[in-house]
């Protein structure tokens, strides 16, 4: 995993881990799939649930950057 943030922009990632928080939130770890930034891994806690964490392995989504934050939606 790396500290490296990664730019503006919008990426084509594939989760790799999730767990619930204890905040009641979800924390994912998420792969870059294709660019310049592919095979690289970051991760991101969502303050709300995102689902159940075993059925989030293995689904791609969507990382989005605005203004340094990044969001996620999960490709169902």
């Amino acid at each position: 995993m790396t500290d490296e943030p990664l730019g503006d922009g919008t990426y084509d990632v594939f989760v790799v881990d999730a767990e619930d928080t204890v905040q009641g939130g979800t924390r994912l770890e998420l792969t870059v799939t294709i660019g310049e930034h592919k095979g690289m891994v970051t991760a991101l806690t969502s303050p709300s649930t995102l689902g159940d964490p075993i059925d989030l392995l293995g689904m791609p989504a969507t990382l989005t950057v605005s203004g340094g934050v990044p969001s996620v939606r999960i490709d169902r």
